[in-house]
């Protein structure tokens, strides 16, 4: 099946050299105003990466996303009220 990927925020000294980040894994975003990249790479190798990505002197810090971690099935949702009168009106 397809592998887990975690994200990881890049926080960086200088954008130019974000290309460098591509071996690592997919760079999905670079702000060049913020100066960061957002890399997504596989779960298993995870730590490995981070390690090498922050021995970079280009690096100033690397943060790991928690977002695969958060809980996405919510328990006693009601639906909208205003969606359903929005759909019957069409009949």
């Amino acid at each position: 099946m397809f592998p887990r990927r975690v994200g990881l925020a890049v926080w960086l000294n200088n954008t130019k050299m974000a290309r460098h980040l591509r071996r690592f894994g997919n760079v999905h975003y670079v702000s060049r105003k913020m100066r960061y990249a957002v890399v997504y790479v596989d779960q298993a190798d995870l730590d490995h990466k981070v390690q090498k990505i922050e021995q970079f002197n280009f690096v100033k810090k690397v943060e790991r996303s928690y977002k695969h971690e958060l809980k996405t099935e919510y328990q006693n949702a009601k639906p909208d009220k205003a969606k359903e009168y929005d759909y019957k009106m069409g009949l």
